[in-house]
């Protein structure tokens, strides 16, 4: 589940060029689901966000009936002629740290990839991850002002973190002044004083043992993808993929197309432009279930006067 649009793009690579997308000679991951959600604007597009689709079920006209769920809670539910999976590798979920007796503070104390930092003011907070993710949130706990923490320290198993210059400078600037602290190390086992969760074991480097207080645990080790339900919906599937036509990217159940990384055909390439082209093909194919009567006529958006008023720029173009 995901609550926002952007997929692998946002998920993996935010902020990490991208330099094989045509005509964009380089761009982030986040730039570039900026610029595709402000290219479909014109069109109004619905999201539901932070649900996952459970069910896909045949009605006796043809329709497909949609079940979600959100956390663990109903969702919504939908009927539809066409349905195009776009599921990636999966959907991501935290990596989680395997601890003896952890689990419980799941909620309370601990949390993964958490977005907001809000709540955290005055406790002593450890931040756990080396990557872009884990530095900036240590960096926004350390800041000076109302809701700064208590005591941030931001702990990875090696010295070296992997985020652009400037955040690490000013990680740096935040340890020089003691705001924010940072200890190498693994964490072996936790300490607790009655129910609440009250400071970690580190193994350190060079083989020493140490204690580290706290009041949350926030642990930002990546992501990892999970297919999730897709594999229960009896569509034909090769080494958790989908077989699909590479003509319609339809897949073996009339009506479903999917497209990107979650399928495969003879030639498959996993690559973004690869993935724009099995969009294209894939509504082109579903246009023709929707409006069989329609004559298909392929339109160009330099020439085209219907497809100019649907972006809103004839005007700008007939002058």
């Amino acid at each position: 589940m995901q609550d926002q649009a952007g997929g692998q793009c946002l998920a993996l690579y935010p902020d990490k060029p991208i330099y094989d997308i045509p005509g964009i000679v380089r761009c982030t991951g986040r730039e570039l689901t900026q610029n595709l959600l402000r290219q479909i604007t014109p069109f109004s597009p619905g999201f539901h966000f932070n649900q996952q689709v459970n069910t896909l079920d045949r009605q006796s006209d043809g329709r497909w009936h949609v079940t979600t769920s959100a956390d663990n809670q109903t969702g919504q539910q939908f009927l539809t002629r066409t349905l195009f999976i776009a599921a990636g590798v999966g959907a991501f979920v935290p990596k989680t740290l395997k601890i003896d007796g952890l689990g419980p503070f799941l909620g309370r104390q601990l949390a993964y990839h958490p977005k907001q930092l809000a709540g955290y003011a005055g406790q002593r907070v450890v931040v756990v991850g080396g990557e872009e993710d884990a530095v900036a949130a240590a960096i926004a706990l350390a800041q000076p002002g109302p809701g700064q923490a208590g005591q941030v320290t931001l702990l990875h198993r090696r010295e070296v973190l992997q985020a652009d210059t400037s955040a690490l400078a000013e990680l740096a600037a935040l340890r020089a002044s003691g705001q924010l602290q940072f200890q190498a190390g693994q964490i072996t086992a936790i300490q607790t004083e009655g129910e609440r969760l009250c400071g970690l074991v580190i193994n350190t480097p060079d083989d020493q043992t140490l204690s580290l207080p706290l009041d949350a645990l926030l642990v930002y080790q990546g992501l990892s993808p999970k297919l999730g339900p897709v594999a229960q919906w009896g569509l034909t599937m090769s080494q958790k993929q989908l077989n699909v036509s590479p003509e319609t990217l339809a897949t073996s159940e009339s009506g479903i197309y999917a497209v990107g990384d979650v399928v495969t055909y003879p030639g498959k390439k996993k690559l973004i432009v690869c993935g724009f082209h099995e969009a294209t093909l894939a509504a082109f194919a579903a246009a023709r279930v929707i409006k069989p009567q329609d004559s298909g006529v392929l339109q160009y958006t330099t020439s085209s006067a219907l497809l100019q008023q649907r972006l809103g720029v004839f005007s700008e173009i007939s002058v």
